[in-house]
């Protein structure tokens, strides 16, 4: 098994979304926006688990190392999505790490203690993050499966689907996903290799079944994909 695997894919929860328009310019107000440099980490393993963080601008890799000291990538994130929601469930220290992926990456730190006490003021909102958690949880556990079962092309495949079922939108007859991510990090995801990664997408863009570029990817039958 490659070493250098995922357990998670990004979230497809949106949190800034699930506050009301006054709710937002109040986080605007009190929580103080911090700027990081590509390649800057935000939290290192065993640091203290005060915070949870939203993504206002960029993307954070959350991973971990295995014991012969490769990194594990874990989940790639984007803007209004969250890391470090396991101190809610009473993680006292990270077991993992966040990075900065790219330039001017802007992350609003918010105290746990303060979105406990958002969540009890707010059920829908209590109830959104313990979905996330529990979204979470169960992605986890199909990529452990995915990684032991499933060899490198149906992980790939697998991972464009899961990708449009989520985050896609239809145009016509096809499926049309917003693209953040390289061809790289699509290896980190799915546990196999770069040259992989772009060996299987061409196989499918020859084949008329998908078409990419940095921007998007656009599954033209999700039926036939599979």
């Amino acid at each position: 098994m490659d070493s250098n695997k995922s357990l998670w894919f990004f979230e497809e929860v949106d949190l800034i979304n699930l506050f009301c328009p006054q709710k937002i310019v109040e986080m605007e107000h009190h929580l103080k926006h911090k700027t990081y440099k590509k390649g800057e980490f935000i939290y290192f393993i065993d640091e203290p688990s005060d915070y949870m963080y939203i993504i206002k601008e960029g993307r954070v890799k959350v991973g971990a190392y295995s014991e012969d000291g490769k990194e594990i990538v874990k989940v790639i994130l984007s803007s209004g999505q969250i890391f470090g929601e396991l101190a809610l469930a009473g993680e006292d220290r990270h077991n993992d790490f966040a990075q900065a992926l790219d330039e001017n990456t802007t992350i609003c730190p918010m105290t746990i203690k303060a979105m406990k006490m958002r969540m009890a003021e707010d059920q829908d909102l209590s109830l959104s993050i313990l979905k996330l958690v529990g979204n979470r949880m169960r992605k986890l556990e199909r990529r452990i499966e995915a990684l032991v079962f499933k060899d490198a092309r149906t992980r790939i495949i697998d991972f464009i689907r899961e990708l449009a079922e989520e985050r896609g939108q239809k145009v016509g007859f096809e499926t049309m996903v917003k693209n953040h991510l390289k061809h790289q990090d699509i290896a980190a995801l799915t546990g196999t290799s770069r040259q992989t990664v772009t060996t299987i997408l061409n196989d499918l863009k020859e084949k008329n079944l998908i078409n990419f570029d940095r921007r998007k990817i656009l599954i033209r039958d999700m039926e036939k994909l599979k």
